[in-house]
């Protein structure tokens, strides 16, 4: 089947010639290339790092938790029974954070320490799932560590730690008032120190809980804490994580339990920073769809200029007959086909790009000498990605659609020359 005669005559005249026009034309074609490839990578990688924060968010925060307000927890046991009998709720996990004082081999440093039960976190969604060192199992007095503080203080598995709470050190005071007030200078036996060793480091998802978070069980947290079998809180796991079915369950846990507890989501604990990452990658894909824009000028000065250089063949074709639509549609298909080879370059770039991303960017600071992508600020080791069919299609429609709308101008200044004009000096 004939291809249209506006089709084929477009690609006659688009065929690679030594002529201004043509490098014109290879410039157009890589400028949309670059634009949609960068408008790619952007926002998967985007999308990816908004989503990953989200997971790991989650894993560590629960999608609810439940605290009694100005007291620990202590009937916990039977508000997670109240809880689970909820079909909504997947799993419930106590949990117990404990600022400690950590002493090894002279070296002190403030740190959390997270009390858990390993086997309804495990049920629940795990902070200690992915073990770099060791193993992941507690046992009495011992502990997981984030690998980044442990590379930090120079902490390997197997070390003891020493672990000093501020329970301890108010027992202290305690005893001392007590010795003060019965005017003995013998103080009560106080232990104040607890002695642990180093079971695992781990990788807690987020670069801030790698570099401060030690996790042991929960008995040997309730004891560095002081408040006996109470926990901080409940982590409770829904089975659809949807935004609104998380907030129908605040809503009726709320009710439920009562104004004596609060119930916050890890949203209302995150959303000032997700919502600033979701504005992040709004601007960040109209400035960087500015780059199409500009690729779409090319192209409507690369037709301007083919207009002028062909006003004699396009005369001739007005005298043969070619009506204004004809033509218009010869430099529509011609812009048409500098749209398609962009984009789909554009999309295969851009799809390599991101499937090496990691690779490219090991490369670059090995070049550079710098670190391009620092955990310390971006939480994670690897570059994330998601590519989201939506906004690919979204991302190349708009931009197909700008290289067309570029055409437009020289398009009907050609449909509407006469051929008189256009020939009046042949």
């Amino acid at each position: 089947m004939p291809l249209p005669f506006e089709l084929a005559l477009a690609l006659r005249y688009l065929r690679p010639k030594r002529t201004f026009v043509s490098i014109i034309t290879l410039i157009c074609i890589a400028g949309v290339t670059l634009g949609v490839a960068v408008l790619i990578i952007v926002i998967s990688v985007m999308t990816g790092f908004d989503r990953q924060l989200r997971e790991q968010l989650i894993g560590f925060s629960a999608h609810l938790r439940v605290e009694q307000r100005g007291h620990a927890l202590q009937d916990w046991a039977s508000v997670a029974k109240t809880i689970s009998a909820d079909s909504r709720v997947r799993a419930v996990a106590p949990y117990l954070d404990v600022p400690v004082l950590v002493e090894t081999e002279g070296l002190s440093f403030g740190s959390i320490i997270r009390g858990i039960d390993p086997a309804l976190e495990a049920r629940a969604n795990s902070v200690t799932n992915r073990v770099l060192e060791g193993d992941g199992r507690l046992t009495p007095k011992t502990v997981l560590m984030g690998y980044a503080l442990a590379d930090a203080k120079g902490i390997r598995v197997g070390d003891h730690i020493t672990v000093y709470s501020a329970a301890a050190f108010s027992n202290l005071k305690a005893s001392r008032d007590r010795a003060k007030a019965a005017g003995r200078s013998e103080l009560d036996e106080v232990e104040l120190a607890e002695d642990y060793r180093v079971r695992g480091l781990m990788d807690f998802g987020l670069n801030d809980l790698n570099a401060n978070l030690i996790v042991t069980s929960l008995p040997d947290a309730q004891d560095l804490s002081g408040h006996g079998e109470g926990v901080q809180g409940l982590k409770v796991m829904l089975r659809d994580p949807d935004e609104r079915q998380t907030l129908k369950m605040q809503q009726s846990l709320g009710k439920e339990l009562g104004p004596a507890y609060s119930v916050p989501t890890w949203m209302d604990e995150s959303r000032d920073f997700l919502n600033a990452l979701s504005t992040e990658k709004t601007v960040m894909f109209f400035i960087l769809f500015f780059i199409v824009i500009v690729a779409a000028f090319g192209i409507m000065s690369a037709l301007i200029t083919f207009v002028v250089q062909k006003t004699r063949e396009i005369g001739m074709l007005k005298a043969l007959g070619a009506s204004p639509a004809s033509v218009a549609g010869l430099f529509l298909a011609q812009s048409l086909i500098v749209g398609v080879l962009g984009v789909a370059s554009g999309f295969l770039l851009g799809m390599l790009a991101i499937a090496y991303r990691n690779e490219f960017l090991a490369t670059m600071n090995r070049l550079t000498g710098f670190n391009l992508f620092p955990p310390s600020i971006y939480q994670f080791r690897e570059l994330p990605a998601q590519i989201v069919p939506s906004d690919v299609w979204i991302i190349c429609s708009i931009s197909l659609l700008s290289c067309l709308i570029a055409g437009l101008i020289p398009a009907i200044r050609a449909a509407w020359l006469q051929p008189v004009e256009a020939l009046r000096h042949e």
